[in-house]
């Protein structure tokens, strides 16, 4: 089946190059290209035409230049994804990917100068690939209401959905992420950036994280009877480890299910754990003598401390995806993640890759010694049922091929 058609703006100075990639775009499929030679010029296009999926961007120009623009539809919600296309120097270009990421537009990649169809290609193909949910501007994300979303979890529509985990070596699926997707009756899959915070905010996290862990408790059954063991990793926000009876809740939980804790992991983001008070610290030691495995995810997004990472008692490592996206191209993410592979290894921690979507990346990750990873490449999130049928075909095809 071939890629849909995509609304792609062109915003570059040079009219050459400009006419370069507009030829391009057409070459690689039915795309609806739109050109501008400025920011304001591609601004007022877009009021015109609206919102475009795609933004193909230089950023030096004159009048108003690339990062004025994106500074602009970042808040505007015009432009979904941004394809960075500049000569400028690899350390400046770093930057400006992390600039885009902040403001909340999807950065598909960078094709530097002069361009290759090849790279172009790849790099729409994963604005192509990404699952679809429902439509809302990016920087002007319209959170739920919380009377929609208390109702969401007592009618059991926020359903827990798995991301495969696997080693990389031997391909075998060693765990699974748990996921939250929110199945409305009438909208369809809405986007957990819309009502995320709004559990956060009214202090229903702990509500959604029990509902997800009987959802998956009941499929972990299910799938050992099955013959496949996996072990669940779940998110924590940092605000709930100051729970003081989150471990005991599930400790009781797990009993009731006949499951250990060494089949759960609990996944938490670095930011706030650097300050995290007593009792959240309690709450992490109590985790890990239940024998839960406890991970520290999107390692390298905030600004780590090496002596708390020491301090604390994870045994994993999940690092973050922005390092996988520019790993082909840019020399000091190749360095950042064999540094922290040789970290894991000094503090004896499991280092788990995410955002693997490319062969091309896998095989660059198997070079560099990496064992566990997760992606697109791999396996896209799913549901329960779907998951069983999943490593059941997989199960069926790894033993045909033996």
């Amino acid at each position: 089946m071939s890629n849909p058609p995509l609304r792609i703006l062109v915003l570059e100075d040079h009219p050459f190059q400009r006419s370069v990639a507009v030829s391009m775009l057409q070459s690689l499929g039915r795309h609806q290209v739109f050109e501008a030679s400025d920011g304001a010029q591609a601004l007022a296009l877009l009021d015109e035409v609206g919102t475009v999926d795609i933004a193909l961007c230089d950023l030096q120009m004159d009048g108003m230049d690339g990062l004025e623009f994106l500074q602009r539809v970042g808040a505007s919600g015009q432009v979904k994804a941004v394809i960075i296309c500049s000569s400028l120097s690899a350390d400046l270009r770093r930057a400006v990917h992390q600039m885009v990421t902040l403001l909340g537009l999807d950065l598909l990649g960078d094709v530097g100068k002069p361009m290759h169809a090849q790279v172009l290609a790849e790099l729409l193909g994963t604005f192509v690939d990404r699952p679809s949910v429902v439509d809302c501007p990016r920087g002007t994300v319209a959170l739920a209401s919380e009377g929609a979303v208390r109702q969401a979890l007592a009618e059991q529509q926020l359903h827990a959905w798995y991301q495969p985990k696997f080693n990389l070596h031997t391909g075998e699926v060693c765990g699974v992420e748990v996921l939250c997707r929110w199945l409305h009756p009438t909208r369809g899959m809405i986007a957990p950036a819309q009502f995320m915070p709004v559990l956060e905010r009214c202090g229903l996290l702990d509500d959604l994280l029990f509902s997800q862990l009987e959802q998956a408790l009941n499929l972990h059954q299910r799938a050992r009877a099955q013959g496949f063991a996996l072990n669940m990793a779940f998110n924590l926000q940092t605000v709930q480890l100051a729970n003081p009876e989150l471990a005991n809740s599930l400790k009781t939980t797990l009993a009731r299910h006949a499951v250990t804790g060494s089949n759960l992991t609990f996944e938490l983001t670095e930011s706030g754990l650097l300050e995290a008070p007593a009792t959240s610290l309690e709450t992490l030691v109590r985790l890990r003598m239940m024998g839960c495995r406890l991970s520290i995810d999107d390692f390298g997004a905030g600004f780590s401390s090496l002596q708390r990472l020491c301090q604390l008692p994870f045994n994993e490592i999940k690092l973050d995806a922005e390092f996988i996206r520019s790993l082909e191209h840019e020399p000091r993410c190749r360095a950042a993640i064999s540094s922290t592979l040789a970290l894991g290894e000094t503090l004896g921690m499991a280092v788990v890759i995410e955002g693997i979507e490319t062969d091309a990346q896998r095989r660059e990750l198997l070079a560099l010694g990496c064992t566990l990873g997760q992606g697109y490449w791999y396996a896209r999130p799913m549901a329960g049922g779907d998951l069983l049928h999943w490593l059941q075909r997989r199960s069926h095809a790894l033993r045909s091929d033996e």
